[in-house]
């Protein structure tokens, strides 16, 4: 008997990925893999269809302006309506800085070029005249509201998001900037897909958050909950812990 399996796509792999964001998928299959589970990974690009035989988790990482109006362009053509169908039908979504941007209503570049996007999340972005960079930690409910639930990484943005009534944020802000450097909101949930700005990558510092995505995911694929084994998450909370001491350093 096959080992259950995670399908991943990988959205634009070579045209969004700044700031080490492929670095979540590489935790995703290590973590898996730990496990004895598996990572059928599709790495999808610029004028290619989604795969045919679906998804239970979809990533799309960072990209400048112009990397974003490519992408923006080409998902309108080719995937837009079935990654919309997937991740309404309970797929994983999670989308990072320039994905998390294309994920929501449109962004408005700082030329003034407005961007469409898929509509997944509840959000609208528009360029700021300075960008907000910086170690950042969250609150994030999404573990329950205990310490587990705080999130480290690193921002670097221009946009400003707004989050609409169809979306809760992913955190609260204890250090850093978030969405807009306003409202101390950070990232985005809309069912089980998530945006966020935390670059740095996201999951190497945040075991408890990969696997959660990976456990909706199974039970997207599988149709049932999965009790994930305990890993020994020693050296990926001493990168939490240090990325928590910058922050808290900084002024």
């Amino acid at each position: 008997m096959s080992a259950p399996t995670v399908r991943l796509w990988h959205l634009y792999p070579r045209e969004m990925n700044i700031y080490a964001d492929r670095g979540n998928i590489a935790v995703l299959r290590t973590r898996l893999h730990r496990r004895e589970l598996d990572l059928e990974l599709r790495e999808v690009g610029p004028g290619e269809g989604p795969p045919d035989d679906g998804a239970d988790l979809v990533y799309l990482g960072g990209g400048q302006d112009r990397d974003q109006l490519t992408v923006a362009a080409d998902l309108a053509a080719t995937k837009a309506a079935a990654l919309r169908g997937l991740l309404e039908g309970g797929a994983v979504g999670l989308f990072v800085c320039g994905g998390y941007q294309l994920a929501g209503h449109s962004y408005r570049t700082a030329a003034g070029e407005t961007v469409g996007g898929l509509g997944v999340l509840d959000v609208e972005t528009v360029a700021g005249d300075g960008r907000l960079i910086g170690d950042i930690v969250l609150a994030s409910e999404l573990a329950g509201g205990s310490e587990a639930g705080r999130l480290v990484g690193y921002e670097n943005h221009a946009g400003r998001t707004t989050l609409g009534d169809g979306a809760k944020a992913l955190g609260r802000v204890l250090k850093g900037h978030g969405n807009n450097g306003r409202d101390r909101s950070e990232g985005a949930v809309v069912n089980r897909t998530l945006g966020t700005y935390l670059h740095g990558p996201l999951l190497p510092k945040n075991p408890w958050l990969a696997d959660l995505l990976l456990g909706w995911a199974l039970e997207h694929r599988y149709g049932r909950g999965f009790d994930l084994e305990p890993l020994d998450d020693r050296l990926e909370l001493a990168a939490h812990r240090a990325a928590l001491a910058r922050a808290n350093r900084r002024r």
